[in-house]
């Protein structure tokens, strides 16, 4: 009984977490359309003006991060990648805001925390929509493949924000464009990849039902065949 109240809770809990992103993703565009219209009307765009667009602009993107993995939270398509996604996303929104609001020159220290925050943000929200995909095993290959080439290419990409002068490598960079690429290849192709497994995954569950059946059936002839015969009678 207790275990089935904690599952609620959770669920209950990731429920709520996506929809407060959602909610935040509403709130922001709506800012933004009546901060960008305002501007058309009165024609006046300083510095504060700037500063407020920029900061909404930064929640619209962490909203939509967030729901990419509360998405993927509430499919329990797994959990690291969406809590880190999820911790990540508000961090860099929160060194966004240091920068917008109050940092007239950034040291290279914020700086560089700043884009390696963002940058893991991104990385780990985009693995977590990936997850939401159901493919059939003969396509699972791309999965993991995608995994492997977005961690590989943002360990790279932080390794040429922390160590100065190591982009200078040729090779590294090499390896950096066909890291890149091959992330967009396999973003591309696993939809299709997803798509292709909709009738595979429907008559595995069917399977699965048939499955079940026959258990239940199978149990409830045993359970007929021990009742005495004056008693079914």
């Amino acid at each position: 009984m207790r275990l089935k109240g904690a599952r609620k809770l959770i669920l209950m809990q990731k429920l709520n977490l996506k929809k407060f992103f959602l909610y935040l993703l509403i709130a922001s565009v709506s800012l933004s359309a009546i901060l960008g219209i305002a501007v058309i009307l009165i024609g006046n765009f300083g510095e504060f003006e700037s500063r407020v667009l920029l900061s909404t602009l930064t929640v619209i993107c962490t909203s939509v991060l967030g729901l990419a993995c509360g998405a993927s939270l509430e499919a329990k398509r797994g959990r690291i990648f969406p809590l880190a996604g999820i911790g990540l996303a508000v961090l860099s929104a929160f060194l966004w805001l240091i920068v917008i609001w109050y940092t007239e020159s950034i040291s290279p220290t914020l700086g560089k925390s700043l884009i390696s925050t963002t940058l893991l943000s991104v990385s780990f929200s985009h693995l977590s929509l990936i997850s939401l995909a159901r493919l059939d095993p003969r396509f699972r290959w791309a999965l993991i493949s995608v995994f492997v080439s977005v961690l590989s290419l943002s360990a790279l990409i932080l390794v040429l924000i922390w160590w100065e002068g190591v982009y200078e490598s040729d090779v590294l960079m090499r390896i950096l464009g066909v890291l890149a690429i091959i992330v967009a290849a396999l973003t591309i192709v696993i939809p299709v990849f997803h798509k292709l497994s909709d009738n595979i995954d429907e008559r595995s569950g069917i399977d699965a039902e048939i499955d079940k059946l026959k258990r239940k059936i199978s149990e409830l002839e045993k359970r007929k065949s021990e009742i005495p015969a004056d008693e079914s009678a």
